[in-house]
């Protein structure tokens, strides 16, 4: 009888790029395993997971909204009946694909999705990614057989028989990535002989770094470097005709990066946040990294993220508010600085956890 597995979350790439490498993780270890996901409708979770070779239901469900406004108001006061309806739409989803386990990410669709099945006896599987867990998984913990973390003290969230430590789970492609790859080179049209930067905000992009990103062009076409820019794809809407019409051979702006790999593979120097998925991949490729943590996370913890990589000379940080004066001075500085980017490149490396994908299959295919 053929192995089936839910897994759910999303709204980020954060959560669905681990649930993707969770996937292929899956079907590497069981090549007959049946997949399905469940996500939320609207998010980015239901073009990327069929992309990805994946199928995938919707849940009409949303967090709560916490600004002031009166359509915040009404949106508060309809959720927990939508809440209601969500759950016997996952109950059925999952009744009729009757899995062996849910997995869940984190994201809005998570929460229904394994509090249906933990009610119909199926046990649950949680992949925390963050230092500091999102309330669906701390909701969630007490019903769940086994909890994947990536870092320290989190038994003060989760009960602590039930944690076990993997690292995030990484894309198959970027930990078996091929540094200065021609093919990688060749898909950007780029050259071998100029040294490489790229900007990512995450997969939703970052507002901070675009708009220095975009402030600091003048200068770095100066420098005679190439620059693969992420944007995000509702930032990349706002830009004008005469920025995108800047775009040159040594110049790519785009909202999103699906051949990840690639651009990994010919970067000389990264701008990111400090996303928990950003960072592991960051130490898997080993390119000298500067982090601007996002200052709105949870207790602020893309700045413990980065701070963690900082106390181990692995990586530069720059606060979101200072980002505007101190990024690009320090960016030029970093791609001419030969010795510095050798040392953190090699620092950041000591902190990978290549094989955080095999740990958590073993953690899910345990009888």
């Amino acid at each position: 009888m053929k192995k089936r597995f839910i897994i759910s979350g999303g709204g980020t790439g954060g959560h669905i790029f681990p649930a993707l490498a969770i996937a292929n993780g899956i079907k590497k270890a069981v090549p007959d395993a049946e997949i399905l996901f469940i996500g939320a409708n609207g998010k980015m979770e239901m073009k990327r997971v069929p992309e990805a070779g994946y199928r995938i239901e919707g849940l009409d469900v949303y967090g709560i909204n916490r600004s002031i406004s009166p359509r915040a108001i009404v949106s508060n006061l309809k959720l927990p009946f939508i809440l209601m309806r969500t759950m016997r739409r996952a109950k059925q989803i999952i009744s009729n694909f009757n899995p062996d386990m849910a997995i869940g990410v984190g994201g809005f669709a998570s929460g229904p999705a394994l509090k249906a099945a933990n009610s119909l006896g199926i046990p649950t599987l949680l992949q925390e990614q963050n230092s500091y867990p999102g309330v669906t998984n701390k909701i969630l913990a007490p019903n769940a057989k086994k909890i994947c973390v990536a870092y320290d003290g989190l038994e003060k969230y989760f009960p602590a028989e039930k944690i076990v430590m993997t690292g995030n789970p990484v894309r198959a492609e970027i930990v078996n990535i091929e540094r200065k790859n021609d093919k990688a080179y060749s898909f950007f049209g780029f050259s071998k002989e100029k040294k490489t930067i790229l900007v990512v905000g995450g997969s939703l992009g970052a507002k901070t770094i675009n708009q220095c990103m975009e402030k600091g062009l003048d200068e770095l076409e100066k420098m005679n470097v190439q620059l693969i820019w992420q944007t995000g794809e509702s930032y990349y809407k706002t830009i004008s005709p005469e920025l995108l019409a800047r775009q040159n051979e040594r110049i790519k702006i785009m909202p999103f990066i699906k051949n990840m790999s690639d651009a990994y593979s010919i970067a000389d120097v990264i701008v990111s946040r400090a996303g928990a998925l950003a960072i592991a991949e960051l130490c898997i490729v080993g390119v000298p990294t500067i982090l601007v943590p996002f200052p709105f996370a949870a207790e602020d913890h893309q700045t413990k993220n980065a701070q963690a990589l900082v106390d181990k000379n692995a990586a530069l940080m720059i606060s979101d508010a200072n980002a505007g004066a101190q990024l690009m001075p320090q960016l030029l500085n970093l791609i001419d600085d030969e010795l510095l980017c050798q040392n953190m490149g090699e620092n950041l490396k000591k902190l990978a956890r290549p094989n955080a994908i095999d740990l958590i299959i073993k953690e899910i295919l345990a009888e």
